[in-house]
């Protein structure tokens, strides 16, 4: 499992604690910006989570331009085009992206446009295409799971043509990331549990596919502790901001950690699942990732074993015969789950999320076979054992 040659990237810079949001428009004098933008969605406002950072940046004589508060779940083309429209017409100069993975990757698709110029996206479809730095970008994240905020991707849909298109370039990562507390407090839990086993999938996948590398790891491993540690306390005490933060950083730390060490089959089954049955892609993450570790076993059982250390403490890791800890490993993983069932019924089977049938599984599975996740699992998949997987979890 180990690389000869590996590369590590992450130029983001990344402002943490109670007070990081009083830091934005020193980073955004800091870059000669003015007039920002921020690009959010309903329910983001309706939280009043956009007050400090408005707050903040009056208090600094720093004027919002303009605020886009209307980012669906599932951003499209559409909106990224006419978020650019508002975006030149006010004549702002920078973006602040406050939200969840709909609102930053709608946030990265309209710093292309408006930094391009143009009102075709599609132009800048795929990796490598963008040659030079964009406006000025600051993410505020308000989960504590995706970890967007320093991946150097992004994926919107073209309602048009049924597909979604995907984005990759290092400009497009942000020049900040700004992780406060205050952002994920008012999380209800579904979303909070949701979102954190995203960050934890994120992780363990790092760890055990075939891109991970030292560096990665350590990031990994780190998430794993913090997660394993720290989510079931905020479940019972939502309003932890300590801990909350704990869990955001641990979304951004498996977030740096997966985009340079790649995911697997999880997330390609995970984009299947979403796509054909529009579940949320954290409940996806959390579902699948039990069931793949144990198709991933043999091929994985060292580092999978070493993950023990982090999932469940020095005194199981140390009492575990090496030959069991794999295997303990995953047991961490489902207890985890079925704490969080008890607390907000995040499904732990296809079945229990009642939004997907049975006859779907086949479509799924194909699907997932063409997804680009799939190049980077460290087993080969078929088609029969996607499809075995997904039985598998299906009860």
């Amino acid at each position: 499992m180990s690389n000869k040659y590996y590369e590590f990237f992450c130029p983001v810079k990344v402002i943490a604690g109670k007070a990081a949001l009083e830091h934005i428009p020193y980073e955004l004098t800091g870059l000669a910006a003015r007039r920002p933008m921020i690009i959010t969605d309903k329910g983001v406002r309706a939280a009043g989570l956009l007050d400090p950072v408005i707050s903040a940046c009056e208090e600094s004589g720093l004027e919002i331009v303009s605020i886009y508060d209307d980012v669906p779940p599932d951003s499209s083309t559409g909106v990224v085009r006419a978020i650019a429209e508002v975006y030149r017409s006010e004549k702002c100069d920078s973006i602040i992206a406050v939200g969840g993975g709909s609102a930053i990757d709608t946030a990265k698709a309209v710093n292309i446009l408006v930094s391009e110029g143009g009102d075709d996206i599609s132009k800048y479809v795929g990796a490598g295409v963008l040659k030079r730095p964009l406006k000025p970008f600051f993410v505020v994240p308000t989960t504590a799971g995706t970890g967007s905020e320093v991946t150097a991707v992004a994926v919107i849909a073209d309602l048009e043509k049924s597909v979604k298109l995907p984005f990759s370039s290092s400009f497009l990562l942000p020049n900040a990331a700004i992780i406060d507390p205050r952002m994920t407090l008012t999380l209800p839990p579904h979303i909070t549990a949701a979102t954190a086993m995203d960050a934890m999938t994120h992780a363990t996948e790092a760890f055990t596919c075939m891109a991970k590398n030292p560096l990665s790891d350590a990031y990994a491993t780190s998430a794993i502790k913090k997660i394993s540690t720290f989510l079931l306390p905020v479940m019972e005490n939502p309003k932890d901001a300590d801990a909350r933060l704990e869990l955001a950083q641990a979304s951004t730390m498996a977030g740096i950690a997966f985009s340079n060490s790649m995911v697997g089959l999880v997330h390609a089954l995970g984009h299947a699942t979403g796509a054909i049955c529009h579940l949320p892609h954290g409940m996806c993450m959390s579902l699948f990732l039990p069931y793949v570790l144990e198709y991933n076993l043999e091929t994985i059982r060292e580092p999978l074993g070493e993950l023990l250390l982090y999932l469940d403490g020095p005194e199981v890791y140390a009492t575990t015969p090496a030959s069991r800890r794999a295997e303990a490993s995953i047991s961490a993983i489902r207890r985890l789950r079925d704490a969080l069932y008890k607390h907000c019924k995040l499904p732990r089977t296809l079945k229990e999320t009642g939004k997907v049938e049975a006859d779907q599984l086949d479509r799924i599975a194909a699907l997932a076979l063409d997804d680009g996740s799939i190049m980077f699992n460290p087993k080969e998949v078929t088609l029969e054992d996607a499809r075995a997987v997904l039985q598998r979890a299906w009860a």
